[in-house]
């Protein structure tokens, strides 16, 4: 039969089932098909906390949303054009999210009675047979009777045969969008190779996807979504926890100096310990501690001792590595502490995004404990975040602070690789001996950067003094005197401040120079505020946009910057943190867009958000 093939500029998939129903391994090998074939896209990973939620239920539906283009993608959409059902509950939830018209792919098996009841809906009632989705064109597709149909000869158990049925959708979707299954037979045979049955059985399903719509009459029409026009070079696609990790293993690189973490696992932290696990040959140690001040402190130790140390968690962990926190600021050692921020208060929401923990990163210890924070706005620009945060830890001997989500670090983009020549020098310098002015060793004399020297220990003529108790200037000698506890607790400060003369400028991602409303953002924010400010921008509207890597200090010139617009707008996933020390520090009457619901910020409630302040 001839079908029709249809040219399509942007699509947005939603792939939503059972934690168990493999939605997001479905929705990872569609989005590697998709980096191959040169589309630019973006991804929303949203699964439950639990490792298996009640079965057939809406808390435990699992969704993985992607968005694919041949234009720029900055974020994975506000509405989806497919929405892949796999039950009930995974229709319930995520139909407000569809678009009038667009297509549901429904596996029949999933809406029997019981089903339907764990979903919530009302007895009898079956929105596949009651009209109720007469505003979509839905295509019913028992899956599970047609996966167990395909390996009726194979010697596997009725569980292990249901468990295939994502790769049948897979296999479908990979027809309709007129997709090689190569990339895909290539992962299964790497993943299943030392177990035949499973493999074939993967195997022959997703080739029956694929079949069913080739065969079937009812599929009229396939799709396909031209290459992206980007920027030459060579890509691939990158998810933000694994981009840290890249960046990191490239800063040891570059500074000579080995790569050591110590880390407790914590979702949605955990993948960085994980990736950096398998990159011993470049000379990393990871350490997995029995808990969380056992990974700061190790980390500490590793950063006495001359390593580029680094220590990973989410909110609830960096509450607990407070205290060494703050030993990190009296010691002045370079260490790294990564923070992939999810919902909270205490545990709160483990498995959705917030930006909830800047307020922490700012306050969040005893004393008076500045540090330099920086923060990753997408999954590829995690790389640079990481690699910018070892260079200032190492050249300013701090702690720093880098700021990731779990949007931004569970989501996926296209990564252009860099060049190593094309990364900025980290400077390392230990010192090597006494100098020809010196009489004994003064680990707290400080240089033009107010910088500390950092001394390997065991380094003769270099024994020095380290641990909590506030440092006498100069010598770090114990010091219980009221005058030197001031002088070092400005001096700290100040050489945190001082951070700001080696860090870039702020400049406008888009907009002019002066106008109505600056929106100014930071962290994940960054694709809704960059999509909403171009589509107002097309139309002649006076708005710009500036978004924040540097957090702590804050570029020299953003006060300058924030004076050229009536109106300020912070838009932020949480209840008004950066929008406090924006008006703390420059005085400026800024407003602010919050959304607390574990969810990202959309284009469209930017764009109306913006709308009342022009």
């Amino acid at each position: 039969m001839k079908r029709k093939q249809e040219v399509l500029n942007d699509v947005v998939i939603k792939f939503a089932g059972d934690s168990g129903d493999g939605m997001q391994l479905t929705g990872s090998q569609f989005t590697n098909n998709t980096a191959l074939m040169g589309m630019d896209l973006a991804t929303f990973p949203d699964f439950p906390a639990e490792i298996r939620a009640p079965q057939g239920t809406l808390a435990g539906v699992s969704g993985f949303q992607l968005r694919f283009s041949s234009d720029s993608v900055f974020t994975p959409g506000d509405e989806c054009d497919v929405l892949v059902a796999m039950n009930a509950a995974a229709l319930k939830a995520n139909l407000k999210s569809l678009k009038k018209g667009g297509k549901i792919i429904a596996n029949t098996d999933g809406f029997d009675a019981k089903n339907l009841r764990l979903a919530n809906y009302a007895e009898g009632a079956n929105p596949l047979e009651d009209n109720s989705l007469s505003n979509y064109d839905v295509i019913k597709i028992d899956v599970t009777k047609l996966t167990r149909e395909s390996l009726k000869d194979v010697a596997l158990g009725m569980k292990e045969k249901d468990r295939a049925k994502n790769m049948f959708v897979l296999g479908f979707l990979y027809w309709m969008y007129s997709r090689s299954m190569e990339n895909t037979i290539k992962f299964l045979k790497e993943k299943f190779g030392k177990k035949p049955e499973i493999l074939e059985g993967n195997l022959r399903v997703l080739n029956a996807g694929f079949n069913y719509g080739d065969t079937t009459e009812t599929f009229t029409t396939t799709y396909t979504v031209a290459k992206a026009r980007m920027e030459p070079g060579v890509y691939r696609s990158v998810m933000g926890n694994q981009a840290i990790s890249y960046g990191l293993v490239a800063a040891s690189q570059k500074s000579g100096l080995p790569l050591f973490l110590g880390s407790y696992p914590i979702t949605p932290a955990t993948d960085i310990l994980q990736d950096l696990s398998l990159y011993k040959t470049f000379g990393v140690k990871t350490f997995q501690a029995e808990d969380e001040i056992a990974g700061i402190t190790s980390a500490i130790g590793a950063a006495y001792g001359g390593s580029l140390a680094v220590t990973t968690s989410s909110g609830p962990g960096i509450a607990l590595k407070g205290e060494a926190m703050g030993l990190a600021v009296m010691l002045e050692l370079p260490l790294i502490i990564v923070n992939i921020q999810r919902g909270g208060p205490s545990t709160g929401l483990p498995t959705k995004t917030e930006q909830s923990d800047l307020m922490q990163a700012y306050y969040g210890r005893n004393g008076e404990s500045p540090m330099p924070i920086i923060s990753a706005c997408t999954p590829a620009d995690c790389f640079e975040v990481a690699y910018e945060a070892a260079r200032i830890a190492v050249q300013h001997m701090t702690p720093v602070m880098l700021l990731s989500d779990g949007y931004i670090a569970n989501g996926a983009e296209p990564w252009k690789f860099p060049k190593s020549d094309d990364l900025a020098e980290i400077k390392t310098e230990f010192k090597k001996g006494l100098g020809e002015d010196e009489e004994k060793y003064l680990p707290y004399k400080r240089d033009e950067k107010l910088v500390r020297p950092w001394a390997i220990p065991g380094t003769a003529g270099l024994e020095h003094r380290i641990g909590g108790l506030e440092k006498q200037d100069v010598t770090g000698n114990v010091s219980y005197d009221n005058d030197n506890h001031q002088v070092m607790v400005k001096l700290r400060a100040a050489k945190v401040d001082k951070i700001a003369d080696y860090i870039p400028e702020q400049k406008l991602d888009s907009g002019e120079a002066k106008g109505k409303v600056l929106v100014l953002g930071w962290g994940s924010t960054y694709g809704a505020i960059k999509s909403a400010c171009a589509e107002l921008q097309a139309k002649g509207k006076s708005v710009s946009h500036a978004h924040l890597r540097y957090i702590r200090p804050f570029p020299k010139n953003l006060g300058d910057i924030l004076k050229n617009f009536e109106t300020v707008l912070i838009p932020e996933i949480n209840n008004g943190q950066l929008i406090k020390i924006i008006r703390d520090m420059y005085l400026v009457d800024a407003k602010g867009y919050n959304k607390i619901k574990g969810v990202p910020i959309t284009k469209g409630e930017l764009v109306e958000e913006i709308g009342k302040y022009l």
